[in-house]
């Protein structure tokens, strides 16, 4: 099922679904993410795993709707610099404050999207549309000709022809290293 993202209720037809514990399609202000809550009552990041074939040593960018939101899950210190940047296409991956692990986290630059992740009331997970170590599919019809019998349904937003993922760097004692280079341009 497709549903187009200027439907009326799309945003709450998208925060009941993830809270169900579903995972869905949605465009972001980068590319076409897989999404589903993150919440330990359900086991989407198994389920988005298993759809794209992903190793499970690899975890997946949490989605925020608000930057001081990360205060939540850690207790490094994000430089101005880099918070100055959200919402918008940059991931920083930090130090959990409830674990030996580290998250990474965005808050996307798109207010839709965040105004279903804040309905949600937790961050949702998101990856790129694809199947692991394929290209990232950027079209509508490549993506429901691919996923659409994979998820519960997907909301479209017009092709993401040459969009370019969001920027990861990894924070590490009050410095940052850039582990990929993306929408935004940053220097280590």
């Amino acid at each position: 099922m497709t549903y187009l993202k200027s439907y009326n209720n799309i945003k709450n037809i998208c925060a009941d679904s993830l809270k169900k514990g579903n995972v869905i399609i949605v465009p972001t202000d980068t590319v076409y993410g897989f999404s589903g809550i993150v919440d330990d009552k359900y086991n989407t990041a198994e389920i988005i795993r298993n759809i794209k074939g992903r190793s499970e040593s690899k975890s997946f960018i949490q989605l925020i709707a608000n930057p001081e939101d990360i205060k939540k899950y850690t207790n490094d210190f994000i430089p101005q610099k880099l918070l100055s940047l959200w919402p918008g296409p940059l991931t920083i991956i930090v130090n959990s404050s409830k674990s030996n692990e580290t998250i990474a986290f965005r808050c996307p630059g798109d207010k839709w999207i965040r105004d279903i992740i804040q309905e949600t009331g937790k961050p949702i997970f998101s990856t790129s549309v694809n199947r692991s170590g394929e290209m990232i599919l950027d079209t509508e019809s490549s993506i429901i000709n691919e996923f659409e019998k994979s998820v519960d349904f997907i909301v479209l937003d017009g092709d993401k022809k040459n969009s370019l993922p969001s920027t990861i760097i990894k924070l590490i004692d009050n410095k940052w290293t850039v582990m990929r280079q993306g929408a935004v341009i940053i220097e280590d």
